[in-house]
């Protein structure tokens, strides 16, 4: 399959636009600075002016828990958001109480400001966002390691499709989730567009964000579905849904930029199908080597 597929043509001719532009805001805050008290209103205030910005856009994107839960500022932030966007939408990620923990979600704002929309991600990372088996390290007097990481994080229930009026319905990924077909195509329906956030400052300027880059694009590929991949300190881009990218901000820039949305491709293969080619044909391996092996063991005997 890798060798046929390497001999595939690159895709030839324009990708159709939807005719809405995206704005993708990166903050550029490092892993360092990004929970500091001192420096929270500094990052916040910085992708509130982008979001400002003239001409105003259809949609604006802020990375991944863009507004920290400990934010200290005058007013409400989601006003102060809502009243730079003027009058477009706006994502953001966050962190929100949970039943156990906290949420790690993406938000969708409306044109008021009004919270529209809730995606929590549901594929946590693990020893990152929480301890696996953390009860059973309880109970056989492993605390230390069931804590190793306070106040950790709330699963979600799973894939979703979060719709945006005229752009269409996004799926919403929140960031390694991008990595993961499955979590691609575990959403109840097929999506306009592939919408991830994601921090990335925890690599620095390591392979790191080119990797995860690399592996959002191929999701899109395989879904034939444009995303809007906006990350805190790069590479955020807008990709089309054949991979390609259209527009991007180079790691460690602060800035914003202003893309088309590209449309979509009608379902692919993949998308059809998902994996299940892969296991018949695995199938097919284990049955054609027991076959092989049979008849072997049945020549020595004979």
């Amino acid at each position: 399959l890798l060798l046929a597929a390497a001999t595939l043509p690159p895709p030839q001719g324009e990708v159709a636009m939807t005719g809405q532009t995206v704005r993708l805001v990166q903050p550029n805050a490092p892993q360092q600075q990004k929970w500091d008290p001192a420096y929270m209103p500094v990052f916040f205030q910085r992708q509130v002016d982008y979001t400002a910005a003239a001409p105003r856009p259809d949609l604006v994107v802020w990375p991944e828990a863009a507004l920290p839960n400990r934010l200290n500022i005058t007013g409400d932030p989601l006003q102060i958001i809502a009243d730079a966007a003027a009058g477009a939408e706006v994502v953001l990620g966050l962190l929100r109480p949970g039943t156990e923990g906290y949420y790690n979600s993406l938000v969708r704002l409306d044109g008021t400001g009004a919270v529209a929309g809730i995606y929590d991600k549901h594929h946590l990372v693990p020893f990152g966002e929480y301890i696996p088996y953390a009860n059973l390290f309880s109970r056989i007097g492993l605390s230390a390691i069931a804590n190793a990481v306070p106040g950790g994080m709330t699963a979600g229930p799973g894939p979703q499709l979060m719709p945006f009026g005229a752009l269409g319905t996004a799926v919403p990924l929140i960031c390694y989730e991008a990595v993961f077909a499955q979590d691609v195509a575990g959403a109840p329906g097929r999506g306009s567009f592939l919408l991830q956030i994601t921090n990335d400052a925890w690599f620095g300027t390591w392979s790191g964000p080119y990797q995860h880059l690399a592996q959002a694009r191929m999701r899109a590929v395989e879904q034939g579905l444009p995303m809007i991949r906006v990350a805190n300190t790069g590479i955020s881009a807008m990709i089309d849904p054949h991979g390609r990218i259209i527009a991007e901000l180079p790691l460690g820039e602060a800035g914003y930029a202003d893309a088309p949305l590209p449309a979509a491709l009608p379902p692919t293969f993949y998308a059809k199908t998902g994996d299940f080619p892969v296991f018949l044909l695995t199938l097919a391996l284990v049955f054609g080597l027991w076959r092989y092996s049979a008849a072997r063991n049945r020549e020595i005997s004979d």
